[in-house]
């Protein structure tokens, strides 16, 4: 048996940054770190004053003395003053999404995901911030032959949005090699799901059309699998990468399973007692065959694996939406 490497991690965390805070791993993040003890200065696009999914998402963190949120643009802020006494940098802002990112998007998620990086990792470097974790994605890997997918594996990114996440990432560990700069854990998240889960994501789209029982639009035959993994696991590994000393690098976030879209289609209609209806369309290009993520990295590394399994997990998801849309009919 190999032993783990993430054997001495640092003290608990007293003050760090959370950018994306607003979104969905980085509001689950802010509120675990509070509840931790941490105080967190989270820093977003979105205004929770004025976006309902910004306000939504920190709904539970926004009247706590230990958190402060910043309503800043990456691209243009001034970033050394979210910085100082700073013990990690939880950089998770970003755009996101496969489809959109083909179109006159693009220069978004150029800016947002690699020009915004870079002014982030020089002021990490000029302020003197120890530990930098980015959230890159199972994307970066491409096709592959449906085996599980290891770090060392070569990247070959399918889609301009996996192509500006490699860049991301690639740039963050860049930094991390100049004298001064701070060390970077890259988080290689595989298909991330749970409560305040983007609604244009799978598993959102499939419970929604189980509860109300509207159509659900199907790209592809369904046979496509993702590792799909838990939110609440995916903190814990983020967390894990901010306070384990010797971490650094790529390392994958993923569920520990894989399922088939059409398998997550029967899950839901089973939690929920209705049989969905599809609409079947085409396959988006970008969109892999098979995700699937070797996790010895995060075990030796960080001390990690995951704890949920999908069943469970979705269930927990229905139960959240099931309680934010109850106009929504659910089947007896």
């Amino acid at each position: 048996m190999s032993q783990h490497t993430a054997a001495h991690p640092a003290p608990a965390l007293r003050r760090v940054v959370v950018t994306g805070s607003a979104g969905f791993i980085g509001s689950h993040l802010s509120h675990a770190l509070v509840q931790s003890g941490a105080k967190v200065v989270g820093v977003d696009l979105r205004d929770p004053v004025t976006d309902a999914t910004a306000g939504n998402n920190l709904a539970r963190l926004l009247n706590r003395p230990e958190y402060v949120h910043l309503t800043a643009d990456l691209r243009d802020c001034s970033i050394e003053p979210l910085l100082i006494d700073a013990d990690v940098v939880f950089h998770l802002a970003g755009v996101p999404g496969v489809r959109p990112s083909w179109g006159p998007r693009f220069g978004d998620y150029l800016s947002s995901n690699v020009l915004a990086t870079h002014r982030v990792m020089e002021a990490c470097a000029r302020i003197g911030v120890p530990r930098v974790v980015v959230a890159s994605s199972s994307s970066v890997y491409g096709p592959t032959d449906g085996g599980a997918s290891t770090e060392t594996d070569r990247p070959a990114p399918a889609s301009p949005y996996a192509v500006t996440k490699l860049a991301e990432e690639q740039l963050c560990i860049a930094h991390s090699g100049r004298p001064g700069g701070p060390s970077v854990v890259a988080l290689r998240y595989f298909t991330v799901y749970g409560p305040r889960q983007r609604s244009d994501m799978f598993i959102h789209r499939a419970l929604q059309a189980a509860l109300s029982g509207q159509s659900l639009r199907l790209y592809g035959d369904g046979r496509q699998r993702r590792d799909f993994t838990f939110i609440d696991d995916a903190v814990s590994a983020t967390i894990a990468a901010g306070t384990v000393q010797d971490a650094h690098g790529p390392v994958n976030v993923g569920g520990g399973a894989t399922a088939s879209l059409l398998e997550v289609i029967h899950l839901a209609g089973g939690l929920v007692g209705r049989d969905i209806q599809l609409e079947h369309d085409h396959a988006r290009s970008g969109d892999v065959i098979t995700t699937r993520a070797d996790l010895g990295r995060a075990r030796e590394a960080l001390g990690w694996e995951p704890r949920v399994a999908l069943h469970s997990g979705m269930r927990t998801h229905l139960e959240e939406l099931a309680s934010q849309y109850p106009s929504l009919s659910r089947a007896a």
